[in-house]
């Protein structure tokens, strides 16, 4: 499916893609929450619905709207993020030589790094910032896969994605980009020449910080759909499918990101220039500032706005840094992202050991609060 040139992707997300239930004329989408469907007369399923572990018309209304706002041709959805990434590594031809960045999402790093091999999987991981470092290492007929994510949790690395998608191609390797901070309101990577990309839904698409899921799209490539095919066997033989009322909560926020994430980047970016003034703060690492080296890279690849996710260096090291999110009040102490809610994280005491993480970083994630309460809990907690 691709998006309708009739309807902007605004309006797909808010109308939850246009369906009307046919049996009342709902508006908000029904939930089914069925898990075995009835066989016709010659035993056949013609309405297309075997058995819930594949098969949840919920999930496949979910589904479609994800895939239009990624101009891709199928996506699946799963019981989490993680689910959703080893999975894309795990429905590769094996034995899989892939190609991943040294900065990127910690568990998904920890899970290539101690996991994967046991799966026929080597990852040979580099700065994707630097285009030579992706050739060089590329292993011509052995790489399956060059994973980005973009931009790079808690760094907040940008990498050229285009760029990186003809170097990978020519190598006749897949692109599958984890576009969890961004989501499709900012950047869309097949529209880039990505093969799959990879959402953490629990973060922006939902929104709410009550879903974990996560999703994998494709786009309308012969290799990428061969790899849909097998990630689709996957998640059924493996039964990690979201559940139908999950599916639910994510739709009903899908419906609501584009108004969120606009806010959050307004936001971030205003916050980001407030506090890189500030003498506590030793480096604001932020794609929105015009310093920041990916700067005009992300210009060009994100539509609408850097996003709402920001981290700041604290110059009093490592021991400011805690001391400064313990002080923070407006701001919560949590893990994750992408909520209404704005928090705060120390990364590198949550990574722990191979994190390339500074100790003195706080990793911020904007919410929809008043800016203006925000950066004053900063400064006040930064003194």
């Amino acid at each position: 499916m691709t998006t309708s040139p009739n309807r902007s992707p605004e309006t797909i997300a808010a109308q939850a893609g246009g369906a009307i239930d046919a049996a009342t004329g709902a508006i908000v989408p029904p939930i089914h929450i069925t898990t075995t469907y009835e066989r016709d007369a010659d035993l056949g399923y013609a309405r297309g619905y075997v058995y819930g572990r594949p098969h949840n018309a919920t999930i496949h209304q979910t589904e479609a709207v994800i895939t239009e706002l990624e101009a891709g041709r199928e996506t699946l959805l799963f019981a989490a993020g993680m689910a959703a990434a080893t999975t894309a590594f795990l429905a590769l031809e094996p034995p899989a030589h892939v190609i991943a960045p040294n900065v990127m999402y910690w568990s998904l790093r920890h899970w290539l790094r101690t996991a994967a091999p046991r799966h026929g999987i080597e990852a040979t991981f580099v700065d994707t910032r630097d285009l030579d470092q992706i050739r060089v290492a590329i292993r011509p007929g052995a790489t399956r896969l060059v994973w980005l994510e973009c931009p790079a949790n808690p760094l907040w690395h940008i990498t050229d994605i285009a760029a990186a998608v003809r170097i990978a191609h020519d190598a006749g390797a897949l692109v599958g980009v984890d576009s969890t901070c961004a989501s499709p309101v900012l950047t869309r990577p097949i529209a880039l020449g990505a093969d799959v990309v990879m959402h953490s839904a629990t973060k922006y698409l939902n929104g709410h910080s009550d879903v974990l899921a996560g999703s994998l799209t494709f786009a309308d490539r012969a290799p990428a759909q061969a790899l849909a095919e097998r990630a689709a066997a996957h998640r059924a033989g493996l039964g990690s499918i979201l559940g139908p009322f999950e599916a639910a909560l994510l739709l009903r926020g899908l419906r609501t990101l584009f108004v969120r994430v606009a806010r959050q980047s307004a936001s971030a970016l205003a916050i980001a220039g407030t506090i890189t003034r500030n003498p506590a703060v030793a480096e604001v690492l932020y794609p929105g500032l015009p310093g920041h080296p990916g700067h005009d890279i992300a210009a060009r690849q994100m539509q609408r706005g850097f996003g709402g996710m920001l981290s700041i260096r604290c110059a009093g090291g490592e021991a400011a840094a805690i001391a400064t999110a313990a002080r923070l009040a407006v701001w919560k102490r949590a893990t994750s992202l992408g909520g209404v809610e704005s928090l705060v994280e120390h990364r590198a005491s949550i990574e722990g050991g191979n994190s390339p993480c500074p100790a003195d970083l706080l990793r911020l994630s904007v919410g929809l609060e008043d800016p203006a309460d925000l950066i004053a809990d900063l400064e006040q907690a930064l003194r």
